[in-house]
């Protein structure tokens, strides 16, 4: 068995101002550097094995903190675990999409969440036989975790409207078939913060709506 600890990138500016990024290239702000170091001396009571990342930067960066908490070499860099892309929304708060694309109105760009699972899927799946039976953190973003998450368990769910914060651990294992969700928003020891904190539009204006799951 696998397990695969899916972290989700350290804070960037959009962040800070709820800006939706996607595929935009934002990097990590001093706080995010500050998340990705927590997030590494929690992992560092796991063996871990090896860290892979999406090459996005503020992913990339989140990563090779980790790795180097960690006594790892730098990150492998996984494309398709990349962030979702959300096309003309990008750059936009909460309120300018809902201002430029009501409810129903399609966002030109924006990857499905079917198409999202599609690509991801499988890639995580490759990680998992590579390192067969150990233990991979892979730094990657909000969305593609969300995506997974609802794709591998149950929409009952305890977890269902929690958002997934920067920084924020879940853990998977891998059976060489199939992944299984083991801890959302792992706490790994008794510090990690709760992950009830935020509203969920803390975590990306347009994951809050099923509209698009085709």
């Amino acid at each position: 068995m696998t397990l695969l600890y899916l972290v989700r990138h350290g804070e960037t500016d959009w962040n800070r101002a709820r800006r939706i990024q996607g595929a935009t290239d934002i990097p990590l702000n001093d706080l995010g550097r500050s998340q990705a170091r927590e997030a590494g001396d929690l992992l560092a009571r796991r063996r871990v094995t090896a860290v892979v990342a999406s090459p996005l930067s503020r992913a990339r960066e989140t990563g090779s903190i980790i790795a180097e908490r960690l006594g790892l070499g730098a990150p492998a860099l996984v494309p398709e675990v990349a962030e979702r892309r959300y096309g003309d929304a990008e750059g936009l708060t909460g309120t300018e999409v809902e201002a430029r694309f009501p409810v129903g109105t399609p966002v030109p760009g924006r990857e499905s969440r079917r198409e999202l699972v599609a690509r991801v899927l499988p890639a995580l799946i490759e990680v998992g036989r590579v390192h067969d039976g150990g233990l991979v953190v892979v730094a990657t973003h909000g969305a593609v975790i969300r995506a997974v998450v609802n794709h591998v368990s149950p929409a009952t769910e305890a977890h269902v409207g929690i958002p997934i914060r920067n920084g924020s651990i879940h853990s998977f294992e891998f059976d060489g078939d199939r992944l299984v969700l083991r801890e959302f928003d792992d706490p790994i020891e008794v510090e990690s913060e709760s992950p009830g904190t935020y509203d969920f539009g803390y975590q990306n204006a347009l994951e809050s709506s099923a509209a698009d799951e085709a």
